[in-house]
């Protein structure tokens, strides 16, 4: 079925007078909604318009200069408008149908094969990728939390960590420097980015494509947590999840030293987010459910644990 031309108003809003029906799909950073909406029982679409205002125009871009080169795992964009008013701003992608973000392994074995695939393209082939995403990078990341290192300290209590967990890692920050191996990166990785439809594996929402050490999609996929998207990781399955994309990407890498930096890295990341799910806690602003923004916490601090008592093992 060929969209009508006036499917969507003068003012970025969903023609509802040529719409059977829609159904919202998830709320963008800045309120909008990504929708699902059919012009018949047979014939549906994805309607999203622009959810984060600081990434205008990022996602159409990436469809066009990056994506072009990819294997058929992401949704096609069918039509848009790009606006220097956000509000205006808006993409109509296919439908994949009924998503599936379940954690398990072979989904998650198999995200891992496709970053290892993307992280080896050479990045000299794509011009204008921005060396920063949706987060700030690791190193704003380590003094953001060297900024708060009393306060994180004082929750280890309700955390039920020990001072011993986290020291040595808050002892290596003066002289911490990540690997400076940069990559393609998808930038969110996260488990409601990708999916499975219809028995295929699918990585959605590109606009925050960016150059990026490995480990950034790494630990999105393995170990950010989010408080909509459940999941339980193992150091087992963490390592074999490792050890696959090692098996996999296309870099000269010790494999051994990568294991511990990443281990490092993951640790890192989580003691930041940590402080984030806090914050969320003690403003109670409503976005989130309480009890969704604990059971991240709880899933934050075991990935914290875990890695940093694989990184220990290591050392």
């Amino acid at each position: 079925m060929v969209l009508p031309n006036n499917i969507v108003l003068a003012n970025g809003m969903l023609n509802e007078g040529l719409i059977s029906k829609k159904e919202p799909l998830y709320q963008g950073m800045n309120g909008r909604f990504v929708e699902r909406f059919y012009l018949s029982p047979s014939a549906s679409y994805i309607f999203k318009p622009l959810t984060n205002n600081g990434q205008l125009g990022r996602e159409v871009w990436v469809h066009e200069h990056i994506l072009p080169s990819f294997p058929a795992i992401f949704p096609k964009i069918i039509s848009y408008q790009i606006s220097d008013s956000p509000d205006l701003n808006w993409m109509i992608l296919e439908d994949l149908g009924q998503l599936s973000h379940d954690f398990n392994e072979e989904t998650v074995l198999g995200v891992v094969k496709w970053a290892a695939w993307w992280h080896s393209l050479p990045t000299d082939q794509f011009a204008d990728v921005p060396n920063s995403g949706l987060k700030p990078q690791i190193e704003e990341i380590i003094a953001d939390i060297s900024r708060q290192e009393d306060k994180f300290f004082q929750l280890l209590p309700a955390l039920q960590m020990e001072e011993r967990h986290v020291r040595p890692i808050f002892s290596l920050f003066d002289r911490l420097v990540f690997s400076k191996k940069l990559v393609l990166s998808h930038g969110d990785l996260h488990s409601g980015n990708f999916a499975v439809a219809a028995n295929r594996l699918m990585v959605l929402d590109w606009e925050h494509l960016h150059l990026n050490t490995p480990y950034w999609d790494l630990y999105h996929a393995l170990d950010m947590s989010h408080p909509l998207f459940v999941k339980k990781m193992t150091s087992q399955f963490r390592e074999r999840a490792l050890r696959t994309y090692l098996a996999e990407v296309k870099l000269e890498l010790d494999g051994e030293a990568f294991l511990h930096e990443y281990y490092l890295f993951s640790a890192v990341f989580s003691i930041w987010m940590i402080l984030l799910i806090h914050k969320d806690l003690e403003a109670d602003a409503g976005k989130w459910p309480v009890e969704q923004l604990n059971a991240q916490l709880e899933e934050t601090v075991s990935c914290l644990k875990q890695c940093a008592e694989a990184f220990y093992s290591i050392a």
